[in-house]
């Protein structure tokens, strides 16, 4: 009887499975869910109360450190119901600032916060890195358990990091590693994947000082409406802009110029309801990648990346324009990228999907919409199942969607596939697509319900993807 239960529970549950898994049949399908998501997502409202910096001992020079200075003039806003900490004019140097609630850390025109060279200056928190949670140095501005946070105006926020700080810690001689000066990332980064295996907990995993994990630049966690506009990010020591578990993120008119290791510029982590728009990225890593979390930790915590818009932006050098992945073992799902521009000969690629069998998940509902692109290297569309070591999760992908795209200047291919034969690219469609000057028009092994309208590589029509 037993038997016969379990058995009719898993066809149960095979059977919702299935009903809740449509793919598109028409654009119509996506454009209406983005315009009821947009309404979802609204910036949070402050106080009109300023809280200048300098009222509270801050000293513009570059060289003074002022983080007391932020310290004392955020608490004193958040405790008094909110408003602006105002950056005027000048160059402040500081180590981490911690954002309360209901604070928006305003940087005035010709402003810019210089951040410390100095790790000492960035007390270890609970983090993540590379999708593994770990205590380890506090990114640059932090926030945790927070609500209604921004960083806004037209100010600069400098990371500091080069050559001789925090980049060579990656461990590769383009960044100025060498075997003379200490620091190098490989270690810790395999004790911590030791410890994610072994499901360690998470506040047990201490890293920090000797261990040369680098910090992120941006990162609120577990927080809600976080809003961020107008400033110029530039020189992080890893991953810019990266909110981990946080619920309605607006980004919108903000210029991200970073070229050091793994300096993606948007990672928004296992978030949901997350708008980006009209926004810039030049950067050593992906341009905005998409993630939710590496391996074990993705898969224990089961929080996909959900109802996302990339919105009206523009992306020169970088490993993708539009990526989903590789830390994506929590699932990405209804991800719309829609009026975006990209041009360089060092961007590889338009719009990648990264995963592997060591992360599993399900990749679903993306769509790729009016994309202009100039220049790639690699692929306009590139799916990779096989981005890192194997393991026992095979993912899955389905229902990619990608619509009038422009290519001026093709790289290698125009579709490029790698996956499993157990699990194909399911249900990808391409509909009024012009690509010029690639050099091989595909190169594909398992793709199922494939669709292709009006699609032309080098003037000739492309009909078919087969092996």
């Amino acid at each position: 009887m037993k038997k016969y239960v379990l058995l009719l529970f898993v066809l149960l549950l095979s059977v919702q499975t299935s009903a809740q898994y449509k793919p598109w049949t028409s654009a119509k399908q996506p454009l209406k869910e983005i315009k009821a998501l947009k309404k979802q997502i609204k910036k949070p409202e402050f106080r009109k109360v300023d809280y200048l910096i300098t009222d509270y001992g801050a000293v513009g020079d570059g060289k003074t450190k002022n983080t007391e200075a932020f310290k004392k003039a955020i608490e004193k806003c958040s405790a008094e119901g909110g408003g602006r900490v105002v950056v005027p004019n000048g160059i402040f140097l500081t180590g981490a600032i911690y954002l309360e609630s209901n604070v928006n850390l305003h940087l005035s025109d010709g402003s810019t916060i210089l951040f410390s060279q100095d790790s000492n200056d960035y007390p270890i928190v609970f983090t993540r890195w590379e999708g593994m949670e770990c205590m380890n140095y506090s990114s640059l501005i932090y926030a945790y358990e927070e609500e209604n946070i921004a960083v806004t105006g037209k100010g600069t926020l400098d990371g500091n990091s080069d050559n001789d700080n925090w980049w060579f810690w990656c461990g590769a001689t383009k960044y100025g590693y060498n075997t003379s000066r200490p620091g190098r990332q490989n270690p810790a980064r395999a004790k911590l994947h030791e410890y994610m295996a072994q499901r360690k907990p998470a506040r047990e995993r201490i890293f920090g000082d000797g261990y040369y994990l680098r910090p992120n630049f941006v990162q609120p966690y577990k927080s809600k409406n976080f809003y961020m506009a107008d400033v110029l990010v530039k020189n992080s020591p890893m991953w810019n802009l990266n909110p981990v578990l946080c619920e309605n993120v607006l980004i919108e008119r903000v210029k991200v110029i970073s070229h050091g290791p793994n300096n993606d510029g948007f990672d928004p982590e296992a978030c949901k309801n997350v708008w980006i728009k009209d926004s810039y990225f030049d950067t050593g890593d992906d341009c905005i990648a998409i993630k939710s979390g590496r391996d074990e930790d993705g898969r224990d915590i089961g929080r996909p990346a959900e109802n996302h818009i990339i919105e009206n932006c523009e992306m020169k050098d970088g490993h993708g324009g539009v990526v989903i992945g590789s830390e994506i073992a929590g699932g990405a799902k209804n991800i719309y990228a829609i009026g975006n521009v990209m041009d360089s000969k060092n961007l590889d690629r338009a719009l990648r999907i990264k995963t592997s069998s060591s992360r599993g998940g399900t990749i679903e509902n993306v769509f790729f919409y009016n994309t202009k692109v100039g220049a790639y290297k690699e692929a306009a569309v590139r799916f990779n199942m096989h981005y890192e070591k194997p393991g026992n999760h095979i993912p899955t992908i389905r229902n990619i969607w990608v619509e009038n795209l422009t290519v001026d200047k093709g790289g290698k291919y125009a579709v490029f596939s790698d996956a499993y034969e157990s699990s194909p690219v399911t249900d990808f469609t391409m509909i009024n697509a012009k690509m010029v000057g690639v050099q091989i028009p595909y190169k594909v092994d398992y793709l199922k319900n494939v669709t292709l309208k009006n699609v032309t590589v080098n003037g000739q029509p492309l009909t078919e993807l087969k092996p």
